[in-house]
């Protein structure tokens, strides 16, 4: 399977502008996916050197096989270890992170990964193919726990409703494939919700994130990925949905904060600076030709700031 079949790049010559790639720099992919960002960066690549991660081994596999022959390691790991790993191969800072967030397109179209409600498979929804499963999760958190997840991670009107028909069906057998819990959202929400959409894509997404820990994991990232950058790098991120997008939206406007003394206050007594400024004006999204060409990239967001100084 080709890089570009297995997960098509998102945004990918915006983010390579916002990143500033330049042939002697030092960089991270801290989400590698199909490899389509880190074959960009590193095809840009003379005495420089890329860093690929991701923690799914079917992304390794396929990212390895493209990278082959550029400058660049590619490594299974959580985005929020780059530290680690940067450390391991000697390097103390670099010129540019990309961070493309959230469920890669092969975790969607590969049936037996349990992603997706479109296709019946076990109820699994693991990155890193390793850990509790989405079954684990729901066949023993309780009621109000399952309400919340649904309700946080997936801002679902009916999570209420779905986690009572969730625990009452699991009472008779355990929950173990996605057209089980389809179903059993289905079920849980009246008939014109149903004809508007899917009605299982809120609580699909929600679940997924509770498995993964992606938001935990995002702000972590964030923090880790600003501490290995450069003076003068750039973090460039990539989301699709808002509550990803509120996160890293609120850790760059703190990044680029600078005096916090009361207006009434004559001079600065704080002294604190900006430890960022943007690098590109505003938000970039996808054109209407990529949006054709490619449907995830509808509801994708490209944010990039250039750091400054170290705040930590």
């Amino acid at each position: 399977m080709s890089g570009q079949a297995y997960h098509l790049p998102v945004l990918l010559e915006p983010t390579i502008d916002a990143l500033n790639v330049q042939p002697d720099g030092l960089y991270v992919d801290g989400t590698a996916g199909g490899g389509g960002h880190s074959f960009a960066i590193a095809s840009r690549l003379t005495t420089g050197h890329l860093y690929s991660l991701d923690r799914d081994p079917d992304a390794i596999a396929e990212a390895g096989a493209r990278l082959q022959g550029l400058p660049a390691t590619v490594v299974q790991s959580n985005f929020t270890e780059m530290d680690k790993v940067l450390a391991a191969q000697g390097i103390d800072g670099v010129d540019g992170i990309l961070l493309d967030i959230g469920v890669s397109s092969h975790q969607l179209d590969t049936a037996s990964r349990g992603f997706s409600f479109h296709m019946d498979a076990p109820l699994d929804m693991r990155m890193s193919q390793s850990g509790p499963t989405a079954a684990d999760l729901i066949n023993t958190a309780d009621e109000r726990e399952i309400a919340r997840i649904l309700w946080e991670y997936g801002e679902e009107k009916f999570s209420r409703q779905i986690a009572r028909n969730i625990v009452a069906a699991r009472a008779d057998k355990p929950i173990t494939t996605t057209f089980e819990l389809s179903d059993i959202i289905c079920e849980s929400v009246p008939a014109a919700v149903r004809r508007a959409g899917h009605p299982a894509r809120k609580s699909f997404q929600a679940i997924r994130i509770a498995v993964n820990g992606e938001l935990d994991c995002l702000s972590a990232a964030l923090d880790t990925a600003f501490r290995c950058l450069k003076v003068g790098g750039r973090l460039a991120v990539i989301t699709f949905h808002s509550l990803e997008d509120r996160i890293v939206k609120q850790r760059f406007q703190t990044w680029r904060q600078g005096c916090t003394c009361p207006r009434e206050f004559p001079v600065c007594v704080c002294g604190r600076t900006p430890a960022a400024e943007p690098a590109i004006r505003k938000p970039v999204t996808a054109t209407p030709e990529e949006e054709a060409a490619n449907p995830r990239s509808r509801s994708a967001k490209l944010r990039c700031v250039t750091k400054l100084h170290d705040p930590y």
